[in-house]
């Protein structure tokens, strides 16, 4: 800003200085002669850019709208979340003011009313003509193109010139389709560059910037506006605006516009754009509201590459404080989420482990009150087992007699309900007289967490209901008992026969 020094200038408040800046920057006009006219539009920058072009004249009814929109510092309606996360932004003394807020545009087919058919039909002539002329003057156009500068049609001079382009049959594409149409004729017109576009509508990009706290930097551009090549040229195209844009580290989405298109003429519309080219500056402004979008910045016009990086590095700046402190809150609810999640999966996880060991018990008992009693001393028909308890369980060695037609499954059956078997035996527990009684849990298949082995050959036997014991080990055999964990196999791979 020019003459900031001026005694004039010193005495504004923030919110004058801000219009007035905001007012130099579309006119380039001196701040002696833009503060009387702001001051006349009751600092109303819209009115005033709108008396500098069109000429100022008695405008009563103006100058009551400019009076009815005063800025006036707004009531913050905050939560405590709100408040915290105000803490080491501007203070008090210099309010921020309020943003526009950025909706979420989402182009719109343009509305077509189709008439009756009689009068469709009576202007059907009228308008075979109309196409046919037009046909005719387009060819004739096109072909004067092709004259020589000198004997040219000045008309047909201008327009080529300042870049002209017949949009009638410019057609309405999808969002991403539009982008791509962009990118392709900027890169037509100015060459290959690194300016990192949005490859989507703008809703799209509007919906990611909110998502991932990130800055959306809207450019709208004109190619019938004199100042476009030019700003394009020498400020978007910039070495230090790309890079600038370019980092990551800023966070910037950049999203580009052709006003000829109608979802650009939309954002151009929603945006309040009064001039091209047009940027926009557009972040989540969690002061004015958890989920709401906010134009933080415009940039009005052509400017010189300094200013417009100036002032992007200035808004990011400003509003960056606001997305670190979300993106700070964020962070300690997802960690907060996940240590919820984690103790509920430890819950879970206990609850099922619980329930399983209590089935277990129960199958334990089911099973203990069935097994085959052991034959008497004198019957031949009988398979002698002297089996070898694992350490730790107290058992030591056990010498036991089964039936011969016994199944494999019943000695693993009795090695798994010993301890309730020598409870029994020993009369440490009354409740096992009513064992008999017990059912087998439902929704339950018990997994023997040990294997019967012999030694010389090792040979490992499986817990079969059909094998039986008579087959598989004969009249007698040493075997031990070794503890396995879940489904772990036989180390040797072998099974008995």
């Amino acid at each position: 800003m020019a003459d900031l020094n001026d005694d004039d200038v010193e005495q504004l408040s923030t919110t004058q200085q801000e219009a007035l800046q905001q007012y130099i920057q579309v006119t380039n006009q001196e701040p002696k002669e833009a503060i009387p006219l702001l001051q006349r539009s009751q600092w109303n920058v819209q009115i005033a850019i709108a008396k500098f072009f069109d000429g100022e004249g008695p405008d009563p009814v103006a100058e009551a709208m400019a009076a009815q929109n005063v800025p006036r510092t707004t009531a913050r309606h905050e939560n405590l979340q709100e408040s915290l996360l105000a803490e080491g932004f501007t203070p008090r003394s210099q309010p921020r003011q309020r943003t526009d807020a950025a909706p979420r545009i989402v182009p719109q087919p343009p509305i077509t009313h189709r008439s009756p058919w009689l009068l469709g039909l009576l202007l059907a002539p009228f308008g075979w003509g109309w196409r046919a002329a037009s046909t005719l003057f387009r060819t004739f156009w096109y072909i004067l193109s092709f004259l020589p500068a000198s004997i040219r049609p000045r008309s047909v001079t201008s327009r080529m010139s300042s870049g002209f382009k017949d949009t009638s049959g410019r057609r309405m594409l999808m969002p991403r389709d539009t982008a791509a149409r962009f990118k392709r004729e900027f890169d037509e017109e100015y060459g290959q560059n690194d300016l990192p576009f949005f490859e989507g509508g703008l809703a799209q990009a509007h919906d990611l910037a909110k998502k991932e706290l990130k800055f959306l930097l809207v450019v709208l551009l004109s190619p019938e506006h004199d100042d476009t090549a030019s700003f394009i040229r020498e400020t978007l195209l910039s070495q230090d605006v790309v890079d600038y844009i370019k980092d990551p580290t800023n966070n910037i989405i950049l999203w580009g516009g052709n006003v000829l298109d109608s979802e650009a003429y939309q954002v151009a519309t929603e945006y309040t754009c009064t001039k091209f080219p047009f940027s926009a500056l557009v972040c989540l402004t969690p002061r004015e509201g958890s989920t709401r979008m906010g134009i933080v910045k415009r940039l009005v016009g052509p400017m010189p590459t300094s200013t417009y990086l100036s002032e992007l590095q200035n808004s990011v700046e400003k509003y960056g404080s606001d997305l670190d402190g979300v993106r700070a809150e964020r962070t300690a609810q997802e960690a907060a989420a996940a240590a919820e999640a984690a103790e509920s999966l430890a819950r879970e996880k206990a609850h099922d482990a619980a329930l399983l060991e209590s089935k277990r018990n129960q199958w334990k008992t089911w099973r203990a009150a069935r097994l085959l009693p052991e034959p008497a001393a004198g019957d031949k028909d009988v398979v002698r087992v002297a089996l070898k308890m694992p350490e730790g369980s107290g058992a030591g060695r056990l010498v036991r007699r089964f039936p011969q037609d016994a199944s494999v499954e019943e000695l693993y059956a009795f090695v798994e309900c010993y301890d309730r078997i020598r409870s029994r035996e020993d009369g440490a527990d009354d409740d096992y007289s009513d064992d008999s009684t017990v059912e087998a849990p439902e929704a339950y298949e018990h997994k023997y967490l040990f294997r019967i082995a012999s030694t010389l050959p090792r040979v490992v036997y499986e817990a079969s209901t059909t094998a039986t014991l008579g087959e598989r080990i004969g009249k007698s055999g040493n075997l031990i008992v070794e503890e396995v964990l879940g489904d772990d196999e036989d180390e040797s791979g072998e099974s008995g026969d």
